[in-house]
């Protein structure tokens, strides 16, 4: 993996679901799990497609979709359960939290996620970077989720650094596209681990 950090750079932003977290498979299997019980289906594609927007925003996409009328609050909440049964599945995903380490206390570091924060933060903690990152912003933290470029904005202003100065890794088109919205440099994951979501 080689990545240039120049001196430009003033502060590193990491998304969570698959940049630090190898969590994406256990996401679909959440949202199959509980698309069986409200008459709905869900793809890869359709987890590559959302990826970076709140469940909230997600469940919205499904019903209109499936024309069925979900209760959003209740799907995610069901759906942060099935996810949470199997986090023991989620692991990281190396190659990037080698890079977060290796920067960490040479440079300020940032989460952000499109995920809850509950959620969010019990991600990090079982992979063992909760401790390592100086502040996460999360979906409750925000109004707009990505591709708005808000949760990275957010990052950068706790962080106090112009957002010119801030480089954000990302795995997904929303977090790539609300990076360049925030006016920040962005950096595609996906080739450091192979592709292997």
């Amino acid at each position: 993996m080689n990545i240039t950090i120049n001196e430009d750079i003033k502060a590193l932003i990491f998304d969570v679901d698959g940049t630090l977290a190898d969590s994406m498979p256990v996401h679909l299997e959440s949202w199959k799990e509980v698309g069986e019980k409200h008459g709905f289906y869900y793809t890869r594609e359709d987890l590559e497609r959302y990826a970076g927007m709140s469940g909230q925003e997600i469940v919205g996409v499904i019903s209109d979709k499936f024309a069925l009328q979900l209760d959003p609050d209740r799907i995610v909440e069901e759906k942060e359960a099935a996810f949470l049964k199997n986090l023991d599945q989620v692991k990281p995903i190396h190659p990037v939290v080698r890079l977060l380490e290796d920067y960490r206390g040479r440079l300020p570091v940032a989460a952000g996620t499109g995920g809850f924060r509950r959620v969010a933060t019990q991600i990090l903690d079982s992979i063992g970077v909760l401790d390592k990152i100086d502040t996460l912003v999360a979906a409750d933290d925000v109004k707009k989720h990505k591709p708005h470029p808000d949760t990275f904005l957010k990052c950068a202003e706790v962080l106090g650094i112009a957002p010119q100065h801030c480089m954000v890794f990302e795995d997904a088109e929303l977090g790539f596209q609300a990076a360049r919205n925030a006016g920040m440099h962005v950096v595609d994951v996906r080739p450091w681990y192979n592709g292997k979501h």
